[in-house]
């Protein structure tokens, strides 16, 4: 009995916990890109040079990017959660949690605020840009904007700490994803060069939810280690 109790307690500790939750931000970046790619195959008119990911939520198969939003932004939540737990005490321990936890809560009102269609895209829109910003299309941007920005400060702390951790090679790939989104991010933002920044939002998306995947799975490392 006292045997089986003490396998029962060990099943269960804090850091078999936290484990998990960091676990969710190491499957949350495949997630995404991955069902992003299917939907790539799936749905006609959609134009990576001008369209962006958020905008497969319009139109009849919408739904999968919606459920792509809302199952990613719970996985980057929990995993902001065990980020808490791991850097406990520690340089970055409060804000890059928090930052991470942002960014999903951006991911889930980008699922509920839907972008307005521009550039063709569900077939039969304009072919330019929107004529108007609807309501649900200034809230989308504002949760997206808000949640990029959180992600590209999670990133800039998270190389803070690399470098207080004497980390030269985390450290300086963190500090590329933030600079990269921002860049992208505030291109886009603009309305500039559109041909160009969406790409390379495209491009920043996939770096950062690439990024996220692996400081999460370099926390695991460290609480094995530890």
């Amino acid at each position: 009995m006292q045997t089986l109790t003490s396998k029962t307690s060990v099943a269960t500790t804090p850091s078999q916990l936290t484990k998990i939750l960091l676990s969710c931000g190491l499957i949350a970046g495949p997630f995404y890109i991955l069902l992003g790619l299917i939907q790539l195959l799936i749905r006609p008119g959609f134009d990576i040079r001008v369209n962006s990911l958020s905008q497969m939520a319009l139109g009849e198969l919408g739904w999968i990017q919606s459920v792509n939003f809302v199952v990613s932004g719970l996985l980057v939540i929990a995993a902001s959660v065990g980020m808490r737990q791991a850097l406990r005490s520690r340089p970055g321990g409060s804000w890059a949690p928090s930052l991470i936890a942002l960014y999903g809560l951006g991911l889930l009102g980008a699922a509920i605020f839907s972008a307005d269609p521009s550039y063709g895209f569900p077939p039969g829109s304009p072919p330019g840009p929107a004529n108007t910003l609807s309501a649900h299309g200034l809230l989308h941007f504002a949760t997206s904007g808000i949640g990029f920005f959180a992600l590209i400060g999670a990133c800039f702390v998270f190389a803070r700490r690399f470098a207080w951790l004497k980390e030269p090679v985390w450290m300086l790939y963190s500090l590329l994803t933030g600079l990269i989104f921002l860049i992208a991010f505030v291109g886009t933002a603009s309305g500039a060069a559109i041909t160009i920044f969406i790409p390379a939002l495209w491009v920043a998306n996939f770096l950062a939810w690439l990024w996220l995947s692996l400081v999460s799975a370099w926390l695991i490392k460290t609480l094995r280690d530890s």
